[in-house]
C-alpha cells in the first residue's frame, strides 16, 4: 500500500508563504502591467470606425469631434468609413484588429444589437463589444420625397392603404436589412395592417439621395442640419416626426403619435464609442476619460446641438454598462415580437 508523506508545520507554513508571495509576484505584474498599458496607449493614430459611407449623419458626428479627441489623446483620431451589412462589416473589422484600443467603434443599438438579428453573414454578438461612452442621443424624422400627397400620420397611412390596394406598396428606406429604420418600417406595417415595400441601403446618404429623385417615398431616419436644409428647400418633405413630442427644427412638423392609428409610435436612437470587449481596463478607462472630456467641451456640444443632436451628460463605465445591456434586452424583444429571422 502506498503512503503520503506526511508535511511538517513548518513545512505546510513555508508552502504556503511561497504560495502567497508567488500570487502577490504575480497581482503586481498584472497591476504593472496594466499601467503599462495606460502609460503607453495611445502608442499609434487611433481609428474611429463609422460603419457607413462618407455624408451622412454618424459621419458628422465623427468628424465633429475627432480632432478634439485627438487633443485629449494626444495621437491623430482618423476617421474611417466602412459601410454595408446595416453597419456589420465595420463592426467585425473592428473585433478582428488587435484588442488594445487603437480602434473605436462608433456605433448603436442599430449595428450591434439589430443586424446580428438578422443578417446570418455576422457572427458577433452585442456583448463582444464594451460601450465606453455615449455621445449623442439622436431624435428621428421621417423623410418623404417632395411630392408625397401627405401632411401628418393619418394621411400617411390613408395613401399607403390605396397605393397598396393599387398594387403598388409605400417604399421606405433603410440602412440595411434588420436595421432599426427596417424594423420601425416593419412594425408601422405590421400595426396599421398595411403592406409596405422595404428598400435597404448602405448608408444614409445614398437613401436620401433616391428619395430626392423620387425613386423611394419615405426614410424614418436621424438627421442633421443638412437633411433640414433639404426640407426648407422643398428638395424633401417632412411629414412627420417619430419622437413623442414636436422636435425644434421641426416645429411645425407633427408627431405620429400625434395620429389617431399611429399613436405610440415613439422612437429615438443614440450614438456611442465602443472597443472590443477584452481591451484591457487600463485602456477603457483611459478612452473613458478622454471621450468624457470630449463630451463635454463646449465647442464639439455646441457643433452637435447645431446639428439637431442632444448631447448627454458622460456617464460611468457601470451606467453605461447597464445602459448597453438594457437596450440589448429592448430591442431583442421588439426583433422577437416580429420573428425577425436571419437571412
Amino acid at each position: 500500500m502506498l503512503t503520503m508523506p506526511v508535511m511538517s508545520l513548518n513545512a505546510l507554513e513555508n508552502v504556503m508563504n511561497s504560495c502567497t508571495k508567488n500570487l502577490f509576484r504575480v497581482l503586481c505584474l498584472i497591476v504593472l502591467s496594466g499601467a503599462a498599458w495606460a502609460q503607453n496607449f495611445p502608442s499609434k493614430p487611433v481609428t474611429l470606425m463609422v460603419p457607413y459611407p462618407a455624408g451622412g449623419v454618424s459621419d458628422v458626428i465623427a468628424r465633429t469631434l475627432n480632432n478634439t479627441l485627438s487633443k485629449h489623446l494626444g495621437q491623430p483620431v482618423l476617421v474611417e468609413n466602412l459601410g454595408g451589412a446595416s453597419g456589420g462589416i465595420a463592426g467585425q473589422k473592428v473585433l478582428s484588429s488587435p484588442p488594445d484600443g487603437h480602434m473605436i467603434f462608433q456605433g448603436s443599438p442599430n449595428e450591434l444589437i439589430l443586424a446580428p438579428l438578422s443578417n446570418a453573414a455576422i457572427k458577433y454578438k452585442p456583448e463582444d463589444f464594451r460601450l465606453v461612452q455615449m455621445i449623442t442621443i439622436n431624435p428621428l424624422v421621417m423623410l418623404a420625397r417632395k411630392d408625397l400627397p401627405v401632411s401628418n400620420g393619418d394621411e400617411l397611412i390613408s395613401y399607403a392603404r390605396k397605393v397598396a390596394a393599387e398594387g403598388k406598396p409605400l417604399t421606405y428606406a433603410s440602412v440595411g436589412l434588420g436595421s432599426l429604420y427596417h424594423l420601425m418600417g416593419e412594425h408601422m406595417s405590421k400595426i396599421t395592417n398595411v403592406p409596405m415595400t422595404h428598400v435597404p441601403y448602405r448608408g444614409g446618404a445614398a437613401a436620401v439621395q433616391d428619395l430626392m429623385g423620387g425613386q423611394v417615398d419615405i426614410f424614418m431616419t436621424p438627421y442633421g442640419k443638412g437633411q433640414v436644409q433639404m426640407v426648407e428647400e422643398g428638395k424633401l418633405k417632412a411629414p412627420v416626426v417619430i419622437s413623442a413630442e414636436r422636435q425644434e427644427l421641426f416645429k411645425k412638423v407633427p408627431t405620429l403619435n400625434e395620429s389617431a392609428v399611429l399613436k405610440g409610435f415613439i422612437f429615438d436612437t443614440w450614438a456611442g464609442y465602443f472597443v472590443h470587449k477584452d481591451t484591457p481596463e487600463p485602456v477603457v478607462q483611459a478612452l473613458h476619460k478622454a471621450l468624457s472630456e470630449v463630451a463635454s467641451d463646449s465647442a464639439v456640444k455646441n457643433a452637435l446641438e447645431a446639428q439637431a443632436m442632444i448631447v448627454p451628460r458622460p456617464q460611468s463605465l457601470s451606467a453605461l454598462s447597464k445602459l448597453y445591456s438594457e437596450n440589448t434586452a429592448k430591442y431583442q424583444s421588439i426583433a422577437k415580437s416580429m420573428r425577425l429571422q436571419p437571412q
